[in-house]
């Protein structure tokens, strides 16, 4: 099979045994040997993040990503409480798209998407405030690549009495989670992410004791409430509505890949990847958006050159053609483009991409290695 080598930020590239397990005979997802499976992989989910199974859950959903945002914070919200978002990046932003579409009451604590947040204003915030129930946060935010603080930031979330909701939905499977050690009451990830799986299954991790509480919170969505799915799963094995069931499969043998490589080993493999990408990059003289040490190691976010050769569709197109796929930035006032670390891809791999973009930049005529102006020097990170 045609092996292309995806960079974005999902979803990502796969085995072909993961592609290839979704071809299995037809079954009724309400047979008792499909929730034999999916009581397997909920167990196996929760497991990845070293999460104790007497007091953590998994619940899956139909979806992308985003419908796990939709989920925890409609959904974990008690009446007259108050969620903080803590916001520097496009997918905690989202977060915050969210609570005002609901009407919910929040605070948005925004901080630049070049910096990490202050967590003494995260702390002051909460002091002041004693009706935020839900502290919500992007673990990498994968429009730039920045690592955020979680644990830190859970710890000053427990301290005042209110539960840690993060998205880890591009850290899941690849940087290890302790969700107990990383003060996290619910993550959540799906399935094109780390697992490097198919698109359309999503699940939360989290505290069942906390879902059970939020039985008697206000009910603000049908489908994606959390609530709900846990319990039909745990009174019938099966999800509430209709899974996307030729997911399932691959995802099974996605899990397995995953425990057969070993979370140390798989997550060495990814770093090694990103190594080879900030070298790539070093050499054809990009620079990156975020300081070297606050990133995640999963994605690079690279600023533009100033060349007026440079058009970001047309090295797209040119590696696109080749197998390879990049992907354009999610910054509003920075011109960035992102290489990731994610999938079933290694350094050689990179080292192959890496020819393809000098063609790339040569046939364009971008000069080599490529130019910033001497004003940015000081705001640039290589």
């Amino acid at each position: 099979m045609k092996r292309n080598i995806l960079l974005n930020p999902g979803p990502a590239t796969t085995t072909d045994t993961v592609k290839m397990a979704q071809v299995v005979p037809d079954i009724c997802p309400r047979e008792k040997e499909f929730a034999s499976m999916m009581k397997q992989m909920r167990n196996d989910l929760v497991r990845i993040v070293h999460g104790n199974p007497d007091k953590y859950t998994a619940v899956l959903f139909c979806g992308s990503g985003t419908v796990n945002l939709d989920v925890c914070i409609n959904s974990l919200l008690p009446q007259d409480k108050k969620i903080l978002v803590v916001n520097n990046g496009a997918y905690s932003g989202r977060a915050v798209e969210i609570c005002e579409y609901y009407g919910l009451p929040h605070i948005n604590l925004q901080f630049p998407v070049d910096e990490l947040p202050q967590l003494e204003e995260v702390e002051k915030v909460l002091k002041d405030d004693p009706d935020i129930a839900v502290v919500y946060t992007t673990h990498n935010e994968t429009g730039t690549g920045i690592l955020n603080p979680v644990r830190e930031i859970g710890t000053l979330a427990h301290r005042n009495g209110a539960i840690s909701v993060v998205d880890t939905t591009s850290t899941f499977a690849m940087r290890p989670i302790d969700i107990e050690a990383d003060n996290i009451d619910f993550c959540m990830a799906s399935a094109q992410k780390g697992l490097m799986s198919m698109t359309g299954l999503s699940w939360v991790v989290g505290k069942t004791e906390e879902i059970v509480k939020s039985a008697s919170y206000p009910k603000r969505s049908y489908y994606c409430n959390l609530f709900l799915q846990y319990d039909f799963f745990e009174k019938t094995g099966e999800m509430h509505f209709t899974p996307p069931v030729q997911t399932v499969y691959a995802t099974r043998m996605a899990i397995e890949e995953y425990f057969a490589e070993g979370e140390q080993k798989k997550w060495a493999r990814h770093t090694a990847v990103f190594e080879a990408i900030h070298a790539g990059l070093e050499k054809l003289g990009f620079r990156d958006m975020i300081k070297r040490e606050w990133q995640a190691g999963l994605v690079v976010a690279v600023k533009y050159p100033q060349d007026v050769n440079w058009d970001f569709d047309k090295v797209h197109d040119y590696c696109y053609a080749r197998g390879f796929t990049i992907y354009p930035g999610k910054v509003a006032d920075q011109n960035t483009f992102r290489l990731c670390a994610l999938g079933a891809i290694t350094p050689e791999d990179i080292e192959e991409f890496f020819l393809v973009l000098k063609e790339a930049l040569v046939t364009l005529g971008i000069q080599i290695p490529v130019q910033y102006e001497e004003s940015l020097g000081s705001e640039s990170y290589g």
